[in-house]
């Protein structure tokens, strides 16, 4: 059985460990230097940092879990402009992160559904995301959601740079 509910404090373990996994395994093989892709990792997502953030107000995470087995995360970013909307009341959509051996099941529409409905109730006007543009299958995903481009910038880690594609969608 599948489940999506918000995380709190008591989560934060289960979201570092699944941000590490699934960024590895959705990126891991970007980087040239692996050293830079651990160093980044320790960073984002340490247990310490996750916790803190998921008590921060501006940050909502949820958690899906599959027979109580922790599979996936998003985190939504209250009040968080983007350079390319000039609106009020934007909120961003910084990750949904799935375990590669559940992403058939549907987990990630769910978890996009989920903080999409609290960013309405919340009263925002727009959402908007960053992607890698090469990640066809989330930048298909997005679009199948309603998202539409609105530019890119790039950003690195290490000694890596990578381009993003940044999409947005009117709530």
């Amino acid at each position: 059985m599948i489940q999506i509910q918000r995380a709190t404090k008591k989560d934060a373990r289960a979201i570092a460990l699944l941000g590490r996994i699934t960024f590895n395994e959705t990126f891991g093989h970007l980087f040239r230097n692996k050293q830079d892709l651990r160093d980044y990792c320790e960073r984002t997502f340490s247990v310490n940092k996750i916790a803190k953030g998921i008590t921060k107000e501006e940050n909502l995470f949820w958690l899906a879990t599959v027979d109580a087995l922790p599979v996936g995360y998003a985190k939504l970013k209250l009040d968080m402009p983007s350079e390319f909307l000039a609106e009020d009341k934007v909120c961003q959509l910084q990750k949904i992160y799935v375990l590669q051996d559940f992403l058939s099941r549907k987990i990630g529409w769910k978890l996009q559904f989920a903080l999409v409905q609290q960013a309405k109730q919340l009263g925002f006007a727009h959402i908007w995301l960053s992607v890698l543009h090469s990640n066809t299958r989330a930048i298909g995903f997005y679009k199948q959601n309603g998202f539409k481009a609105i530019g890119k910038h790039n950003y690195s880690i290490g000694q890596e740079g990578f381009e993003f594609v940044a999409m947005a969608k009117r709530l």
